[in-house]
């Protein structure tokens, strides 16, 4: 079930179209399967603008592209300038400073009281700070043993208080706040005496159960990983999960390519399947199998077994030569050229979009200009964890701000594409417990290497991101939000979210760090149609992944009609009952209701779009 690499006669010149007839149509060369779009006015305005570029300016940007991989590729200059904002108004704050003395003498005075409960009734006291509920740190009961009670209370007591210290600081503007706030969070639990063998008690346990052999074990699995590290290669047990054999095995086959994407069109597994088709246009950050990954988990296999013909966008991994892609080529070449090929393949005037992170905001794009221009192919819309309202990000918008973006585009500019490394470091910092220093311990300390799964292989299979596109996504969307506001532009044109008039369905995650679900919930706000916004159980990918059975899913089910009052997301969320299991039946369900009667099934591919080769494509194979 490989996917075979094409000859180069099928897929010989993607970058120009010289081979087609001249007196060709546009529709029909933009059909031709192989071919590829014109260059849009975007990408020759930014080579005109790279000639331009003045000999200083270039200086500036390899200045900064050197620093960036000793910073992470994080601005030094912008956590700076948060720095310096918090320290020097709070040396001008004589009553907050007295507040914190206070609070730290309180402090003192709770852990002299513990010890002396402890001292008394043994380990029946009762703690005078206990951990957040996703904090799982200091479960173990050596914890609650003197003097690692001591060390874990004092700990959490000293977090507690620098939390004070870098909030409610007057004068300082907000994001400054919290970006001091996240950063002390960081140094923090790097500091925990989880993290250090003579501070732990499971670790001391475990290295006198095996008389130190976990510590060897531990070497070996850091030798390994940094060996893997240096050369390239994915972490260990990921080539268990080679794609096309094992992840991203649902059958279908290729049938449209062009200088960015692959469209698969999956074979149906009914005898009848619903006549609107379904595309999937997922995030050109990510590889597509995500929504492909084991039989047992396959969102698109679940879809075909359901009765629907689906289709699928495989995005490019850009490298150099396609660094003046811009967002809008990438609406161009994706979803409206994916759009052109289904509805022939299908003969069907509507589909069913479905878009997955940045992919929805891609596709709420392209909607809007859809529907600003009379274009009603769109049966409905679903978002999965889906942004377009970037006013609260959450944490990752700390990372994002006038310093960062330009410090980012120095650095792509030297490469011509961001490397997914420098967005997965972003990420790990926003769950640095779970993701960096609780995997130090149990991997590298303890000696206990979890098994590989499908969804930890896939993380690992790092994607990048063009120039271009990347600076006009962090430029037009996180800074300037310019697709809330009313300012995005398509064709010159701006477009409005409030222009769309399908049904949509929305789907947020409860422990989302990169979409948080009161970012995603603004669809409800922002769209003037009816909308099933769903909140599920899990984070940004494995509550996608939230296949039928999983033991620890649950969700709730909003239907917000059109032209009624939204209601506050919090309080919606107090009350709203709970469902167990996954969601998936639920969104098809409503996929259901919105269709038409079960018909016969398309063909697998239709001139000019035959099929090419299997699926899972070649693109997803790009390193």
């Amino acid at each position: 079930m490989g996917a075979p690499v094409p000859r180069e006669s099928d897929v010989a010149d993607l970058s120009v179209d010289a081979q087609l007839p001249k007196d060709m149509s546009a529709k029909d060369r933009r059909q031709g399967g192989l071919v590829a779009y014109p260059a849009s006015e975007s990408v020759v305005e930014s080579r005109t603008a790279q000639e331009q570029e003045s000999v200083f300016r270039l200086a500036d940007r390899q200045f900064h592209a050197a620093w960036a991989p000793l910073t992470f590729g994080l601005s030094p200059i912008s956590l700076a300038g948060a720095w310096w904002d918090w320290a020097l108004h709070l040396a001008t704050l004589p009553g907050k400073q007295y507040e914190l003395q206070v609070r730290a003498v309180e402090n003192w005075s709770k852990l002299f009281h513990y010890a002396w409960e402890c001292t008394c009734q043994g380990q029946g006291a009762t703690p005078c700070v206990c951990p957040p509920p996703q904090d799982r740190r200091f479960q173990h009961r050596g914890w609650q043993v003197f003097p690692f009670n001591m060390l874990h209370q004092s700990f959490l007591l000293g977090q507690d208080w620098w939390h004070d210290a870098t909030t409610s600081v007057h004068g300082v503007t907000a994001r400054h706040e919290r970006l001091v706030e996240f950063y002390s969070r960081q140094f923090l639990d790097m500091m925990s005496p989880a993290n250090f063998v003579a501070t732990n008690p499971e670790i001391i346990e475990q290295t006198v159960k095996e008389h130190g052999a976990n510590f060897m074990r531990g070497l070996g699995h850091a030798t390994e990983d940094i060996g893997r590290s240096v050369s390239g290669q994915r972490p260990a047990g990921a080539e268990d999960f080679e794609v096309g054999k094992r992840v991203a095995v649902t059958p279908g086959e290729v049938i449209f390519r062009n200088e960015l994407i692959e469209l698969i069109q999956y074979k149906p597994k009914t005898e009848k399947v619903r006549p609107e088709p379904i595309l999937i246009i997922p995030a050109w950050i990510m590889k597509y199998y995500i929504l492909d990954l084991s039989p047992h988990n396959s969102l698109i296999r679940y879809l075909v077994a359901q009765g629907f013909t689906v289709f699928c966008i495989s995005w490019r991994n850009p490298g150099p030569e396609l660094r003046d892609m811009s967002m809008d080529d990438y609406r161009r070449l994706g979803v409206m050229a994916a759009l052109d090929v289904v509805e022939t393949v299908t003969g069907r005037e509507k589909v069913h979009a479905v878009g997955y992170c940045l992919g929805g905001t891609l596709l709420s794009i392209a909607a809007s200009a859809m529907a600003r221009d009379g274009d009603a192919r769109l049966a409905s819309l679903s978002f999965f964890a889906a942004e377009v309202d970037f006013e609260e990000p959450g944490e990752l918008g700390l990372f994002i701000d006038e310093g960062q973006v330009s410090f980012i585009e120095d650095m792509m500019w030297q490469s011509g594409y961001l490397d997914q490394r420098y967005m997965a470091g972003a990420f790990q910092m926003l769950r640095s417990q779970d993701l960096i220093w609780s995997r130090m311990v149990h991997e590298y300390l303890m000696g206990d290497r979890p098994d590989m799964t499908d969804l930890m292989a896939w993380n690992a299979d790092a994607t990048r991101m063009p120039y271009r596109m990347q600076s006009d996504y962090l430029r037009k969307l996180f800074l300037g939000n310019d697709l809330a506001q009313g300012r995005f532009r398509v064709d010159g044109r701006p477009i409005q979210l409030e222009c769309i008039e399908v049904p949509v369905f929305a789907v947020g995650t409860t422990t989302d760090h990169v979409a948080p679900w009161h970012s995603v919930f603004k669809l409800v706000h922002l769209l003037d149609v009816e909308v099933d916004f769903v909140l599920t159980s899990g984070g940004h990918n494995a509550g996608i992944v939230s296949e039928i059975g999983h033991p620890r899913r649950s969700y709730q089910v909003l239907r917000h009609p059109r032209a009624t009052p939204s209601p506050d997301p919090d309080a919606w969320a107090a009350s709203a009952p709970r469902k167990p299991g996954s969601w998936w039946p639920e969104w098809t369900a409503w996929l259901s209701d919105i269709s038409g009667k079960p018909t016969t099934p398309p063909p697998l591919g239709r001139v000019p779009y035959k099929p090419m080769y299997p699926a899972p494509g070649t693109y997803v194979l790009e390193r």
